[in-house]
């Protein structure tokens, strides 16, 4: 800002629909955690009697398909903590809790509201539903075979579970109906059936009326983060030489690049960096999303199974990050390998 001077053109830096789609989901992703409906559908497997290494495969799968609809670092909130209670310190715990990690950031990138990525360069690619499922569920299908295949290589033999007490009350009807009405509308936006400003009102309402406490579970510092970055990537566009220079690194590379930028800085602020410099949308999804693969700080949602998993009794940190770093990276080079072949 202090070499692009604040000015009228600033305003139409920032992306509100992404700002306000972002706030809404994950208000109402609180709100659906918040009734403890997936601990209680999650409860009802246990008390099925499925052997623990079922169960821990039905999870995997469970935060794979989750991701699609509520973002992948919800389902991990939500799972990861329930999954250190089932299984304690049994010697698949780190195995299930990489795997749903993996599971988690694979299974967002099939659907535009997976993830904060897609739902920005869904909207300012200006894409409509089917043009981004076209180039999305093909590696989604993939991605559900590879997760399939490690996590029965992985999770072996069958570890003592127990169910969790707080998982056996209900979920109240009411909230958990409006949670789904609220998250339909989320939908219809990103279908854009629906007016961003719409939802906004009726989410923010109902906030308001019902449940003010989750005005304070939204993450604000990933709003504030897109707000800065729209300001940034606007800026830099503005400044002749760096505009230029990063066109020519893109150039052809765009997969590679973006999955590397995700590697040292997220892929997140990967997506919003790169945007304003390609019109490859399809590579660039491909890329920021695989690139959540790799380091541990590639995708934000590893972060937060990183640290559920380190602050549990008898953690072994050192043990756990080989383990990721082992699954990740491998995953990662045969995606990239694969997406090339797509592309």
């Amino acid at each position: 800002m202090f070499i692009v001077h604040p000015d009228t053109v600033y305003i139409g830096y920032i992306n509100w629909s992404v700002l306000a789609t972002l706030f809404c989901l994950m208000a109402v992703t609180a709100g659906l955690r918040q009734t403890g409906l997936f601990e209680f559908l999650s409860d009802r497997f246990i008390k099925s009697g499925l052997s623990g290494r079922f169960l821990a495969l039905v999870l995997i799968a469970v935060c794979f398909f989750a991701s699609a609809l509520i973002t992948n670092d919800v389902v991990l909130i939500t799972f990861v903590p329930f999954t250190i209670s089932l299984f304690g310190h049994g010697r698949n715990l780190i195995r299930i809790i990489v795997m749903e990690t993996v599971a988690a950031n694979l299974g967002s990138l099939t659907t535009p509201v997976g993830n904060p990525q897609n739902l920005f360069l869904y909207s300012y690619y200006s894409l409509d539903f089917g043009r981004f499922l076209s180039v999305t569920l093909p590696l989604g299908g993939v991605c559900l075979i590879l997760v399939a295949v490690c996590s029965l290589l992985l999770v072996r033999g069958s570890d003592k579970i127990e169910s969790s007490a707080s998982a056996k009350i209900r979920p109240p009807v009411f909230p958990l109906c409006r949670y789904c009405a609220l998250f339909l509308l989320c939908i219809l936006v990103v279908l854009k059936v629906l007016d961003w400003k719409i939802c906004l009102g009726v989410s923010v309402l109902c906030l308001f009326l019902f449940d003010r406490p989750l005005f304070s579970r939204v993450d604000y510092s990933l709003i504030v983060s897109f707000f800065c970055f729209f300001i940034f990537v606007g800026n830099l566009a503005r400044i002749g030489p760096v505009d230029i220079l990063i066109h020519e690194v893109l150039m052809g590379h765009v997969l590679l690049v973006s999955a590397l930028a995700s590697q040292c800085i997220s892929n997140v602020p990967a997506a919003a960096l790169l945007a304003s410099f390609t019109d490859d949308w399809k590579s660039l999804l491909l890329g920021v999303n695989i690139g959540g693969l790799g380091t541990l700080i590639a995708s934000m949602a590893s972060l937060i199974s990183y640290r559920f998993y380190s602050v549990s009794e008898n953690a072994e940190r050192g043990r756990y990050l080989a383990v990721f770093s082992a699954v990740n990276f491998s995953l990662l080079a045969l995606l990239l390998l694969l997406s090339f072949l797509l592309l």
